[in-house]
């Protein structure tokens, strides 16, 4: 990692940790800084949930849901804001929208529900099993948890206000899925002036594996930056090893 070649925004000290990252290096004050958990619902990652049901692929979630639990106890540890998402409707699905809304005929989660009546009043329903947080990755005192009606977690939610009450500018982003939820979030991140990090290995996709390759790719080259869970690790356990010595 080339240290003198890191993005430093005006806003962060220039003797802030650095965040070993691609396509460069970038430095993060952990006061500036949130880690955001993307739909780690029962729905995206566990086995006859919503994802599961619709055809994708959810057997290999659990390795992920061990880096994103990692990724919380650094970002714990660090004083790093923890935020949780849910992403669904109210159960008669009022707020997914009618047939005048592209989410009617796009949301695989309702266009399961109309091929198979029987699971009606399951799929990402707010106060159901899909809709609920895996047991593995629970809130703890002092996280947020804030639910979303669509992709994007800036979208008819209070992200961006939470986030600027905080004097947060700076995103780590983990969670299901990346090539939907997750990038969609970063992209509207960095239109409203956020910088987007990536967690490579804290992210699943939605389809095939090349799917979290295209969002690697385009939040590298387009939108931010992509890191892992052990950078994250290496960036602010220094803060917190100087934090035990004193």
């Amino acid at each position: 990692m080339n240290m003198k070649s890191a993005i430093c925004a005006d806003f962060t000290s220039d003797s802030a940790p650095i965040l070993n990252a691609a396509p460069e290096a970038i430095k993060l004050d952990p006061k500036q800084t949130a880690l955001i958990i993307v739909d780690m619902q029962n729905a995206y990652a566990s086995s006859g949930g919503y994802l599961d049901l619709a055809g994708f692929d959810v057997s290999t979630t659990q390795p992920v849901i061990e880096q994103i639990k990692k990724a919380v106890d650094i970002a714990h540890q660090a004083g790093i804001q923890v935020i949780y998402f849910r992403n669904g409707w109210d159960q008669h699905y009022v707020e997914a929208g009618g047939a005048g809304s592209p989410n009617f005929h796009k949301s695989n989660a309702l266009k399961t529900m109309r091929k198979q009546p029987e699971l009606q009043g399951k799929l990402l329903a707010k106060d159901g099993w899909d809709y609920e947080l895996v047991d593995e990755l629970k809130p703890v005192t002092g996280d947020i948890v804030i639910d979303k009606p669509r992709y994007s977690g800036f979208f008819n939610t209070s992200l961006d206000s939470v986030l600027r009450a905080r004097g947060i500018r700076n995103l780590l982003f983990t969670g299901i899925a990346t090539n939907v939820c997750v990038e969609s979030t970063l992209r509207d991140g960095f239109f409203l002036e956020y910088f987007g990090v990536l967690l490579d290995d804290a992210c699943y996709q939605a389809g095939p594996r090349e799917a979290h390759e295209a969002t690697l790719y385009n939040v590298k080259t387009f939108f931010g930056w992509v890191s892992d869970v052990a950078s994250m690790q290496q960036c602010f356990g220094q803060k917190q090893s100087q934090s035990s010595a004193a």
